[in-house]
């Protein structure tokens, strides 16, 4: 017997119901222990549960950040910051794509690469920071060519994985119709590898971010990760904190806006 199309509208609703329900649920959940951490931070601060100089607390934290805004210097290092990583996330996203593509395309060359992706893959990438100082300078670039060089070989791995898993039987069939190589990739291989390079990029934006503060940290006269090691040298903690939680509400932020290009491209997951 089969369902009427009112018994299935109403299921439909139910389920959809039940959906917005669960996201408020796991929103709400969020908050609340959001709430509790930063009471709780301030409260143990306060009751010197824990040393505040060191930890820092809430309420000093808003007044460091208030500080810097009325200084005019906050969006001047949170723009430098989110700058350097959106270009050294763009250029590792874009290189290590077209490098995977060409280790797809030619099987030769693949396995030619593949022991130096796993030395690269392997090797500290802080290592070579004093190299390319030398190489580029004492500036942003040198900051740039770190974030891409941390983040390079996993968007290569990644996105590589992605186009040797697709389904041989689709390939194969799309031969059998005389189809190219490159209509093999445009119209096979891409298209069924967009789950794997959204989360290759998902990957990709946090370890930009390490990049970048690595760099900023070896050389940089601006940016969190200066705020960061500048705080660290003179024993201002509260500034410590509060670019470490500034760094992780952008890092977050752009977390998001991947996981809404994600939903985007594939409106099913």
């Amino acid at each position: 017997m089969y369902m009427s199309e009112k018994n299935f509208s109403k299921e439909h609703e139910q389920y959809i119901k039940k959906l917005k329900t669960n996201r408020f649920n796991v929103i709400a959940t969020r908050t609340i222990l959001l709430v509790f951490f930063i009471i709780f931070w301030e409260v143990a601060a306060e009751l010197q549960w824990i040393d505040s100089f060191i930890t820092s607390q809430p309420t000093r934290v808003l007044k460091t950040l208030v500080n810097l805004f009325t200084e005019g210097t906050l969006f001047k290092h949170l723009f430098t910051t989110v700058l350097e990583t959106i270009i050294g996330f763009t250029t590792s996203t874009i290189l290590g794509t077209v490098i995977a593509i060409i280790l797809w395309w030619s099987p030769f060359i693949s396995k030619v690469a593949d022991p130096y992706l796993v030395v690269l893959n392997s090797l500290p990438k802080v290592a070579l920071g004093p190299i390319i100082l030398v190489w580029v300078g004492a500036g942003p670039v040198a900051i740039i060519v770190m974030a891409v060089l941390i983040s390079l070989v996993v968007t290569i791995s990644g996105v590589y994985s992605g186009f040797t898993d697709v389904d041989e039987a689709k390939i194969t069939l799309v031969k059998t119709f005389g189809a190219t190589k490159l209509q093999i990739l445009t119209k096979v291989v891409l298209p069924a590898s967009y789950p794997t390079i959204t989360n290759a990029l998902k990957i990709n934006v946090g370890l930009s971010w390490v990049g970048v503060i690595m760099g900023e940290f070896l050389v940089s006269k601006a940016g969190l990760g200066y705020l960061i090691v500048y705080g660290s040298q003179v024993f201002q903690l509260d500034l410590v904190m509060t670019s470490i939680l500034i760094l992780s509400l952008a890092a977050g932020v752009m977390y998001q806006i991947i996981a809404y290009i994600e939903k985007k491209l594939i409106p099913y997951k």
